[in-house]
């Protein structure tokens, strides 16, 4: 792992794996340095920045102490899983479960019987990227990407589920479809799956 500057008030630290990220970004929620404005969670990295330049020695400091005292003993807290409810009616469903050899259903079944975390969030507001506790697939985007995905969609690609707040193009492999609020401005936190959530996918029919 390393620490990389990133402006005048921000460090980026890298991190060997995603576990190790977890736990950092647990420990630094639970544990803030002074002045932390923002935690920006991503695959293996953490970007931490505070309000002024003058902090940031003191925070680089606290993210030393903690990377010296191991992560490993960093436990992840317990969190009620938000379920999300999901017409599994997407345009990709059965090339997917082509792909992996299953059937339609069998596929819908090992999707919603994951619980799935929100690992970060990025590419649009609102958008989380999830991985399953039990997922192993890793599944190619579309040789074609679309020039539009609709709202509320529930898609696959490489390790991860995604879902569409908003219309966009994209090469994510779309299974589903959900009317759950994914975004609103007006709401504290105006994102649904915010890094750390855990959720859980409920297949309905209408």
């Amino acid at each position: 792992m390393r620490l990389l500057p990133a402006g005048r008030t921000a460090v980026l630290v890298e991190l060997d794996d995603a576990g190790q990220r977890r736990r950092l970004h647990h420990a630094l929620s639970d544990h803030p340095a002074d002045g932390t404005v923002d935690l920006v969670p991503a695959q293996t990295t953490v970007l931490i920045q505070v309000e002024s330049a003058d902090l940031l020695p003191g925070a680089v400091a606290h993210i030393q102490d903690l990377l010296s005292g191991g992560l490993d003993a960093v436990e992840e807290r317990a969190r009620e899983p938000i379920p999300v409810s999901v017409r599994y009616d997407g345009l990709d469903l059965s090339d997917v479960a082509e792909l992996l050899e299953v059937t339609t259903d069998e596929l819908v079944k090992r999707h919603t019987d994951q619980l799935w975390t929100v690992e970060f969030a990025g590419f649009m507001p609102g958008f989380g990227y999830m991985s399953g506790s039990d997922w192993p697939y890793r599944i190619p985007r579309r040789s074609s990407p679309r020039t539009r995905i609709p709202p509320g969609s529930i898609a696959l690609a490489d390790g991860f589920t995604g879902a569409y707040p908003q219309a966009s193009p994209g090469g994510w492999q779309i299974i589903g479809t959900t009317d759950a609020k994914l975004w609103d401005e007006k709401a504290d936190p105006p994102a649904l799956l915010l890094p750390g959530a855990v959720i859980t996918f409920e297949a309905v029919t209408s």
